[in-house]
């Protein structure tokens, strides 16, 4: 393999990514087969006509990612996929027990399929076996500089421009709420939120002991003239949202209201909670409120609603004149730090372009169980979007949500009623119907099927 020299694309990425791209290119073409030797670093260098250094660090970079392995005093090669004298490694399986943990009350994504998916996606964590050793250290509690960067490139290539000072990754958004939260508030003291909002807010106030006021709301989000009495009714700690395709009724606040609401904010200096759950699904969503808001504006883009729930990880970009050892410590007090195992794995698939596949694969598969349920669903009153998980659907008069709970009891689809949603008063007859999770496409026509007939009967027998 002393003739091989790469082939380098401009991708306007540092050059020594360019060379570990090549690398990893020809190996998944077969031009590189495992066990085959490199050229040496100076004569690739020659050849491409760049520095000695370059190639150093392509090299490296390709070692990090585990698709070469370097050996004093014999080279650099290919890895080898089988064991030792050709002993072949054995293969993983399945394993049942795994399969059967799951929640379907939660608001899942569609799950991947698609076998070159799947296959991109465990190559990922390949390499993240590659470096088992090192991610089962204590590492930063906010992500390492390394996972930041690619944390922030990730934010860029989704048109969010985060200053890199001012992001922290944290184990999941719950995470990043609970340290919000015990930095703002105080026991018993106020925070507005939407009048129907994410059970996950209302389980963390309750917890700290803070009481959460609803905004009244129209088909645009809450209402500007609303907040402003509430704020100066109450005088919160603060105002949670969520902004995007959120989280029961599928509504995503549409540009002149975030600015709306933004400017309500500044008068009255009132901080924002920008819970961004599915800011990675959306894709036309409105840039952020809170980008608006420089000094009040918490910004929390969560990973798991893109890439699984087990993902735990969140990018959470501090405000202006917040102090980031303030929110690290309660983060470190409470979770130590995010998991360096998930790290590895998204910071891979972010390199690697599995993390953009992977999104792409979620919204195409959303919008087809989205015509699914419009399809099925005719005549019945519900809220939805095109790549939103989940349908918001009031119940005809005479149908209470006990009622279509008991009817759609044992089924695949997961069905939560309003009652968790609601912050005060009596909650509306509506249930939340997720569209996602591990159920396949011919079990949720047959589960939506069920769930239209349910809500249109009325003849049903004790």
């Amino acid at each position: 393999m002393a003739q091989w020299i790469p082939s380098l694309l401009p991708t306007g990425r540092p050059r020594y990514i360019e060379l570990a791209e090549a690398i990893r290119t020809d190996i998944e073409s077969g031009i590189l087969k495992p066990g085959d030797r490199l050229p040496p670093q100076r004569g690739v260098a020659q050849a491409l006509g760049v520095d000695f250094s370059t190639v150093s660090r392509g090299y490296a970079e390709a070692v990090r990612r585990g698709d070469i392995e370097s050996f004093v005093g014999r080279g650099t090669f290919v890895r080898e996929t089988n064991g030792p004298a050709g002993e072949e490694t054995e293969t993983a399986q399945p394993d049942p027990r795994r399969s059967l943990e799951e929640d379907p009350m939660m608001n899942m994504p569609p799950e991947p399929e698609e076998p070159q998916l799947l296959r991109r996606m465990a190559q990922g964590v390949a390499h993240v076996s590659a470096n088992l050793v090192p991610l089962l250290r204590y590492q930063s509690v906010t992500g390492s500089a390394a996972d930041r960067d690619l944390a922030r490139t990730w934010m860029q290539e989704n048109g969010f421009d985060t200053p890199l000072e001012r992001l922290a990754i944290s184990p999941g958004a719950h995470a990043s709420i609970y340290a919000i939260l015990t930095l703002l508030t105080e026991p018993g003291q106020a925070l507005l939120c939407e009048a129907v909002t994410y059970p996950g807010l209302r389980s963390i106030a309750g917890q700290l002991g803070v009481k959460l006021i609803g905004v009244k709301e129209d088909e645009h989000g809450i209402i500007p003239e609303a907040l402003e009495a509430l704020i100066t009714e109450y005088w919160p700690a603060g105002l949670y949202l969520n902004p995007t395709l959120s989280n029961p009724r599928t509504r995503t606040i549409p540009k002149e209201r975030r600015f709306e609401i933004a400017e309500v904010l500044k008068r009255f200096d009132l901080p924002l909670i920008e819970d961004d759950a599915y800011c990675f699904i959306a894709a036309d969503a409105p840039a952020p409120i809170s980008s608006h808001l420089p000094d009040l504006g918490w910004h929390i883009a969560g990973i798991s609603k893109v890439f699984g729930a087990g993902l735990r990880l969140a990018y959470t970009t501090i405000p202006n004149g917040v102090a980031m050892g303030a929110f690290a410590q309660i983060q470190r007090s409470m979770h130590i730090m995010p998991s360096p195992l998930s790290l590895a794995l998204m910071g891979r698939w972010i390199e690697d372009g599995t993390a953009a596949a992977l999104q792409a694969n979620l919204q195409q598969a959303a919008r087809e169980r989205q015509a699914l349920a419009a399809d099925i669903l005719q005549g019945c009153r519900f809220e939805s979007a095109p790549e939103a998980f989940c349908l918001w659907v009031e119940l005809p008069k005479g149908t209470s949500r006990a009622e279509v709970m008991g009817r759609m009891a044992n089924r695949k689809i997961g069905i939560l009623p309003s009652d968790a949603f609601t912050v005060a008063g009596e909650p509306q007859e509506a249930v939340r119907v997720c569209l996602g999770g591990p159920i396949s496409m011919a079990q949720l026509r047959e589960d939506l099927l069920a769930l239209q007939d349910a809500l249109m009967r009325k003849d049903w027998l004790g």
